[in-house]
């Protein structure tokens, strides 16, 4: 089955067109002008303001003049990764969709899913010929996955609407009411490489490149509780056993590199490190790699079913980088084995919910420093501050410069709110069950309207989707049929 013949065809032949238009954060160019046009085709009132957001208008049904307003929002943006062995240039080339089952899912890359089916449901129902719906502004914001700008730069008095329907959430058959704070941490650790004069003798070193791959990665928020290995933490671990570990220390062990992950808010799914010792010490590099990945597949087999960790060797005049000092790796090692990751504290009001956690995202190898990045989020505002915190102390033992992204703040449960109750009994009429109602660790831009809109009344909906901000990303054919009947009913009784 090809995506343009599968049901509700109204929603999956605009997400279609959508998985065609190159997206990356803070390059949406493409998909703001395609929204503009697709406005111009249907005849929609539309505006664009300074950060790029789209705001499209359409009036009541007739019938529904009297009855207030509603906001339908979505990003325009999506995660941009991909497998090692896939060939895609996220800048121009289309998303390859195919057809598995009950899933839509994405050759080698993302899907997009997250949130470009937001915005095919909400151009579906503001285009439905049949539905019928109060006044509905539509708002698309750009940005979302790496900064918020769009939501953040967005203007007071631009939306007129007191009830707002975020279409970013990825589980079936739940309302989300709350959703977590974030703050990124940035660490820099300036070095001198080793001078040449000063490096091993190719004759006498082996070099190797010890990396991880395969592992399921996922979305730092959402999945952060899933008990993923992140790359990055099981590379600097090993590292730690050579270069630190009294009982497995490889004497002369030099670093050359480590690189691992990308995006700040998706779990590391690769690293590898390029590290030199003595040729002597060839054979008890293995040893001791054999030994960890025995380890390793003990705590995480169960859940990294497609997990490797493995050893290739390496010509050492070929590594194209020179080492660190043994001062600068043993320096390095430390901070990124002590910098936190993972479920830091869960909620005491909603079990079950995350209300702490942090992401160490990537390490990257530039000319004469290492970039560090990380996210940290959090329910409690002073919490969200306290683990922050605890991130830049670990790093600044290694890192001459720690800085921190603006954050944004969270989403404070309502549990009162009339758009919820009308939400949850438009699911109760469709599906004769009840609608789990949550918050989300994942950080929703609503948060962020509150601070300028403080009278919005909100819920967030979405179809079931897996994997996100993976190539593993897949969206459930099924649900997203249920949720679309969701969304118009609920517009109906609105």
């Amino acid at each position: 089955m090809e995506i343009t013949t599968i049901t509700p065809k109204e929603v999956f032949s605009i997400f279609h067109e959508i998985t065609r238009i190159p997206r990356p954060s803070k390059h949406e160019e493409q998909i703001c002008q395609w929204l503009q046009t697709f406005a111009k085709e249907h005849n929609i009132e539309y505006t664009v303001d300074d950060a790029m957001n789209v705001i499209m208008r359409v009036p009541a049904t007739a019938g529904y003049e009297s009855h207030e307003g509603v906001i339908l929002q979505a990003h325009m943006d999506m995660v941009c990764e991909k497998n090692n062995d896939t060939v895609h240039d996220f800048s121009k080339d289309p998303i390859e969709t195919y057809v598995d089952g009950d899933w839509l899912k994405a050759k080698g890359t993302t899907l997009g899913g997250d949130d470009g089916i937001g915005i095919a449901l909400a151009l579906a129902a503001i285009t439905s010929p049949t539905l019928q719906h109060p006044a509905i502004e539509c708002l698309f914001t750009v940005d979302e996955e790496t900064g918020l700008t769009g939501a953040f730069k967005l203007k007071d008095g631009y939306l007129t609407g007191k009830r707002l329907i975020n279409l970013d959430s990825e589980d079936d058959g739940q309302i989300f009411i709350g959703c977590a704070g974030g703050i990124d941490t940035l660490a820099k650790m300036h070095y001198s490489p080793v001078a040449c004069s000063q490096s091993p003798v190719a004759s006498t070193t082996f070099a190797a490149r010890i990396f991880v791959t395969g592992l399921t990665g996922g979305h730092s928020g959402d999945d952060i509780n899933k008990g993923r290995a992140n790359a990055n933490k099981i590379i600097v671990r090993f590292l730690y056993r050579i270069f630190l570990d009294p009982k497995h220390k490889i004497d002369g062990a030099q670093l050359s590199s480590i690189n691992g992950g990308n995006l700040r808010n998706a779990i590391a799914r690769e690293c590898e490190a390029v590290v030199l010792v003595p040729m002597a010490a060839k054979e008890q590099l293995r040893i001791e790699l054999n030994h960890f990945i025995a380890d390793i597949e003990a705590e995480y087999g169960e859940v990294e079913k497609d997990m490797v960790i493995d050893l290739e060797s390496l010509s050492p005049v070929a590594c194209s980088q020179s080492p660190l000092s043994s001062a600068d790796a043993a320096k390095l090692i430390r901070a990124l084995y002590a910098c936190p990751h993972g479920v830091i504290g869960m909620c005491k009001d909603m079990p079950g919910l995350v209300e702490t956690s942090t992401n160490l995202a990537s390490i990257k190898m530039k000319e004469g420093y290492i970039e560090i990045n990380t996210s940290q989020r959090s329910s409690v505002e002073s919490k969200k501050h306290d683990i922050k915190n605890q991130v830049e102390c670990a790093l600044a033992a290694a890192c001459d410069e720690v800085t921190h992204g603006d954050g944004y703040p969270g989403w404070a449960p309502n549990v009162h709110s009339a758009i919820l109750e009308t939400t949850k009994q438009a699911y109760i009429d469709l599906f004769k069950e009840e609608p789990k109602v949550l918050a989300i660790h994942a950080g929703l831009e609503c948060g962020l309207f509150l601070e300028k809109y403080p009278y919005l009344d909100m819920v967030s909906i979405g179809p079931q989707m897996v994997g996100v901000h993976s190539p593993q990303e897949r969206l459930s054919i099924s649900s997203t049929g249920r949720c679309w009947q969701w969304l118009q009913h609920t517009l109906e009784m609105l």
